[in-house]
């Protein structure tokens, strides 16, 4: 049983193509991948989606409540944080939201990426902290996406 749900989902995702948003301009996306440090009391949170798993799902990503914007496929999102602080970041799952808490310094960067995974009706969202290694091979090969836009 469990097959056939992971065959239609993937079936699903499939015929129905590939989730676009709002993408930034390439300059802008090359500028902000150079990796620069925060300014000062602030720190940086890369977070990404870089795999074609649910290629059809857009997927929310908040930070402490804020909406950061819908993810598809193969794109990043960047926003400056206070640090010294505890940061939630959330994305949306099947039946609710999945969290992750890190504590933040400042001056520091920080990348989380966003991974997709099968659910029992739809596709659900995680979060995870990545390495500054990981995640800026990660990074380097996506383009940056505008801010702005949550479904839920």
């Amino acid at each position: 049983m469990l097959k056939k749900i992971a065959f239609v989902v993937l079936a699903s995702g499939i015929l129905s193509g590939c989730a676009t948003v709002p993408m930034a301009d390439k300059q802008v996306s090359s500028q902000v991948k150079t990796f620069a440090e925060p300014p000062a009391g602030k720190a940086g949170l890369y977070i990404y989606r870089n795999s074609t798993l649910g290629a059809a799902l857009k997927k929310d990503v908040r930070v402490n409540g804020k909406c950061i914007g819908e993810t598809a496929p193969n794109m990043f999102f960047y926003e400056v944080v206070n640090g010294g602080e505890e940061q939630t970041l959330s994305t949306e799952s099947e039946f609710s939201p999945n969290d992750l808490k890190i504590k933040t310094e400042s001056g520091k960067n920080y990348f989380i990426r966003q991974y997709i995974k099968l659910g029992v009706f739809v596709g659900g969202a995680g979060l995870e902290q990545v390495s500054d290694t990981q995640g800026k091979k990660d990074v380097s090969s996506l383009d940056m996406a505008i801010q702005g836009k949550c479904n839920s």
